[in-house]
């Protein structure tokens, strides 16, 4: 070898050096080099690079070429791993270099900086000797003198300047050197080993023999990178105009992902599109809906992550995948079931259960049919919401309440457009998805409270969802695809049905739940709310109980309400009572009785005022009917000398008012039939009052408690003081019918009224009333104003006629 050879002519004291070898290990032939194997670096001929060397075969090596002056072998090995490194984990290509400094250090690895001169092939590894020594053929050079490879290494270092003017803070340096190369094999060994390739990509360039290819390889080599470079020169003035230093990490991250897109190397697999994409396949969608999910998604992924619409979409692309489009639980309609889970969970009822059962057997034998809309109207408390779970339980599908109770804005039930910030589905998306079928039982509950404000009116958008004929294909605006409601059983709450808006109300059934009588909520007590109270407030059967006597003082004294939501928070509290008790210590047991309920609630809250409002002349107990059940109304008329004026007061309503005076008017018409003195009547001031004056009142239903209450302090004749009445009268002396007929007789009831007036056209109302309070009470049914007087007022001797009397 020549370059080994020529090296130990010129080094007279390397054959003492030898010499002095042979003493431990044979003389190092002159076609043979020490090998330094080396990892994760290349050295090409013409450069100069520190090697790092640490292994002991390694220092030996470099040791002993120092000593001799004689030049080394650099090579890269095949695994990093590898400590001891045999001719078959090594390149077959290196680079032959001289040792320009060595440095050693205090620690176990020592530097060497070296200058490659030429490449080599190794050809055997020879033994004997403590480090590597190998026989190797010098690789010599093709001649450059032709127009091919000079055009290469014209292209070559044309390319090489543009990435150094690409790459800030290039020493200009480095730049004259470059330009200054005429030697094209030693111009593609600089770039190779100044470029940041791996070691694998810098190994195959070092063999690469032929000249030609060499240049090509690394021509292609440095279009890619000036390629990237420019991309990446072109994302920087993109987004650095639009960006500052509190944004740093988000330029990076765009770059990044620009740069990926670029070379087409994102690996989808790790990315939130990938996911998606995922969610969509399976997430069983409709054609058209899986069409436009795809469409999204591809906006999407070319969507950089600093866009403002990125997270939006993300979120929309979500509430996609998220819907259950597919997902239905099963129908297991039980009739028999259904009717042991209503028993079970509801007192009474019978007719409400009966409907409820009549619809689930119809939905049974005709699932794809249009069953009607079920609207449950009655008032708090009486086990409306508490229905719509018994039929979602009895048919074994999931149960969402939406509440409607508020809701004035249409976007609410058809969500917003995603142009706006924020946006989200409507309530009717929503529920859906908490549900996780697409054939869940929904409560739309308080629907007589739909507020119509500005952006437009929530009863409208409710007109689609529960049409059966329209909404199966239900276009939420969020959404901006049709989602099919067909399967959803709709099931609605109401306390006062006039006020849900017509069209609305047209496409519902109504179902009427009434108040409970006393009975009722005695029952509903024992059987349901003492045992709930009691587990809620931390006690046992053991620990307390109430009896059947203090629910009936509690019911009577402490509440008049329809339903028993009051009944169950005063039952609360006398466990709050009991529980503080037994956790202090004092108590162990304690069985509550009557006896007890004032210590523990308080002074009885209601009493019957009836005998004292009605013990004089000009006292009527009328019937009234409010959103939240019945309710008793007290009509005060009194007459003192005047000019024939009547005052009303007690914030009555218009229609109020003109019954107090078209009752006055027919008092004065039937004057001499009630022999009142007409002379009398003109001068009288007539005072008509109606206690509890900050409630408004209002309706024609207590005309018939006006006439009596005038009749009455004009003929100076008391009204009978467990008789109440409702009806309205017309300047004929007609009483005419008036609705909420079983809330009124259930208020009467509870008020400890015996005799009810009714008119007698609402005779067929009676059927509603449960059997219970019309054993316990008369009912009087009035034709004319002439029934009411004979029926209502007491005579001198003290007795009423009772010959329209019907029990």
């Amino acid at each position: 070898m020549d370059a080994v050879s020529k090296n130990a002519e010129n080094n007279p004291a390397q054959e003492n050096s030898s010499a002095d070898e042979k003493n431990s290990y044979p003389a190092i032939p002159e076609d043979a080099l020490i090998i330094i194997p080396v990892r994760n670096m290349v050295l090409f001929p013409g450069m100069v690079v520190p090697i790092t060397i640490a292994r002991e075969k390694s220092l030996a090596a470099a040791q002993a070429a120092m000593r001799g002056d004689r030049q080394i072998g650099v090579v890269l090995q095949k695994n990093p791993e590898t400590a001891d490194p045999k001719l078959d984990d090594l390149y077959p290509v290196g680079t032959v270099g001289n040792i320009l400094r060595y440095v050693a250090t205090s620690s176990d690895a020592h530097h060497v900086v070296c200058q490659g001169e030429g490449r080599f092939r190794l050809k055997e590894i020879l033994d004997g000797y403590p480090f590597l020594v190998a026989r190797v053929e010098e690789i010599q050079g093709e001649p450059e003198d032709n127009a091919e490879i000079q055009a290469r290494l014209l292209q070559l270092k044309q390319k090489a300047l543009e990435v150094l003017q690409l790459i800030p803070e290039v020493p200009q340096e480095l730049s004259d050197s470059i330009n200054g190369v005429t030697s094209a094999s030693l111009l593609s060994d600089l770039i190779t080993g100044l470029m940041d390739l791996s070691p694998e990509e810098k190994q195959e360039i070092l063999e690469t023999s032929d000249l030609k290819n060499r240049l090509d390889r690394l021509l292609s080599l440095v279009n890619y990178r000036l390629e990237v470079l420019r991309v990446s020169r072109d994302i920087d003035e993109q987004t650095k105009n639009r960006l500052d230093d509190r944004h740093r990490e988000a330029l990076l991250r765009e770059q990044l992902r620009t740069i990926q897109t670029q070379l087409g190397d994102i690996d989808d697999s790790s990315s939130e599109a990938a996911e998606l994409a995922e969610k969509i396949e399976n997430a069983k969608m409709p054609e058209e809906v899986k069409t436009h999910a795809l469409k999204e998604l591809n906006r999407f992924r070319n969507m950089s992550e600093s866009s403002g619409e990125y997270s939006m979409l993300h979120t929309y692309l979500e509430w996609l995948t998220e819907l259950p489009w597919a997902i239905s639980s099963e129908d297991r309609t039980d009739i028999a079931e259904a009717r042991k889970i209503l028993d079970e969970d509801h007192y009474g009822l019978e007719k409400v259960k009966k409907r409820i059962l009549e619809f689930l057997a119809v939905h049974k034998l005709n699932p794809e049919g249009k069953s009607p809309l079920l609207c449950f109207i009655g008032p708090p408390g009486v086990g409306k919401t508490s229905l719509g779970q018994s039929i979602a339980k009895a048919t074994g599908r999931e149960f969402v309440r939406v509440s409607m109770g508020g809701v004035h804005d249409e976007a609410e039930i058809r969500g917003h457009r995603r142009t706006y910030i924020g946006a989200l589905p409507g309530n009717i998306i929503q529920a859906i998805r908490r549900a996780g079928t697409n054939n869940c039982v929904m409560l739309l509950d308080e629907v007589d409270k739909l507020g119509n404000g500005v952006h437009g009116d929530p009863s409208a958008a409710l007109l689609e969802v529960l049409d059966p004929a329209q909404n199966s294909t239900f276009r939420d605006n969020y959404l901006a695809v049709p989602f099919d409601l067909s399967k959803v059983m709709f099931i609605c709450t109401a306390n006062n049905p006039d006020t849900i808006p017509g069209p609305l109300r047209d496409r519902l059934e109504m179902i009427q739940l009434p108040g409970y009588t006393e009975q009722e909520k005695t029952q509903i007590a024992l059987r349901y709310l003492i045992k709930r109270q009691r587990e809620e407030n931390g006690l046992k059967p053991e620990n307390c109980d109430i009896t059947e006597g203090a629910i009936h003082d509690i019911i009577g004294n402490y509440t008049r309400e329809a339903g028993v939501r009051n009944l169950e928070r005063l039952i609360g509290s006398v466990f709050r009572n009991v529980a503080m008790k037994i956790a202090e210590g004092t108590e162990e047991k304690v069985t509550v009785d009557s006896a007890e309920l004032p210590d523990i609630l308080g002074a009885p809250i209601f009493e019957s005022e009836i005998a004292m409002r009605s013990s004089m002349p000009g006292i009527a107990t009328g019937l009234a009917w409010t959103p939240v059940g019945g309710d008793i109304l007290f009509i005060e008329a009194s007459r003192v000398a005047g000019n024939n004026r009547l005052i009303l007061t007690g914030q009555l309503g218009d229609v109020m008012k003109e019954s107090a005076q078209a009752a006055l008017t027919l008092v004065k018409a039937r004057a001499t039939d009630l022999k009142i003195n007409p002379e009398l009547l003109d001068h009288s001031e007539i005072h008509v009052h109606v206690p509890a004056g900050a409630i408004p009142k209002d309706g024609p239903s207590a005309g018939v408690a006006m006439f009596l209450a005038l009749s009455s302090v004009m003929m100076n004749k008391p009204i009978a003081s467990d008789h109440a009445m409702t009806g309205e009268i017309s300047l004929r002396g007609l009483v005419l019918p008036v609705g909420g007929i079983k809330e009124k007789v259930l208020a009467a009831l509870r008020a400890g009224i015996k005799t009810v007036m009714l008119p007698a056209r609402n005779k067929r109302d009676l059927d509603d009333i449960p059997e219970e309070a019309r054993n316990q009470l008369k009912f009087v049914f009035l034709e004319t104003v002439d029934d009411a007087i004979r029926s209502g007022l007491v005579h001198d001797d003290g007795k009423i006629d009772d010959e329209n009397l019907n029990k």
